[in-house]
């Protein structure tokens, strides 16, 4: 069965540590978002800003403890975000393909059927050598 998605509007606020450096970057676009089962479906359209244009990312949040960010287009990976535990994960960039590990500190998902807040808390390595830490912080809601 086919979800039936709702428009809404996304707030994105994500946070890049490593060593030596911090990104922040905050969104504010239009979306999908559907509900079916146990599990929701955040998708939008990527841009110049997020630095994968010509793509969309999809956020599906399975439970509490898991979801899963697909990007596909231009740009495409497909992140297995799973509390306590390590996935590794294929991720695709303009010099080559690889696999890095995902390792999730925390999931703190808040969403219901009328939107709400996901918050996610991971560490990234590549071949078991640290590469950042990294926050996302998203608020769904609704267009009327």
């Amino acid at each position: 069965m086919k979800e039936k998605f709702d428009k809404v509007i996304i707030e994105m606020k994500s946070v890049q540590s490593s060593d030596d450096d911090t990104d922040k970057m905050e969104l504010i676009t239009e979306g999908r978002f559907a509900f079916e089962g146990l599990r929701y479906v955040i998708e939008y359209n990527d841009s110049e800003a997020t630095g994968f244009e010509d793509s969309v990312t999809t956020i599906e949040v399975i439970s509490d403890s898991m979801a899963m960010i697909k990007r596909t287009g231009k740009s495409s990976s497909n992140l297995v975000i799973e509390s306590g535990k390590k996935h590794h994960c294929h991720y695709e960039t303009p010099y080559g393909d690889m696999m890095i590990g995902v390792y999730t500190h925390e999931i703190n998902n808040q969403l219901d059927i009328t939107g709400g807040t996901l918050y996610m808390k991971y560490t990234i390595d590549i071949n078991s050598s640290y590469v950042s830490d990294n926050e996302i912080f998203l608020k769904v809601k609704k267009v009327i």
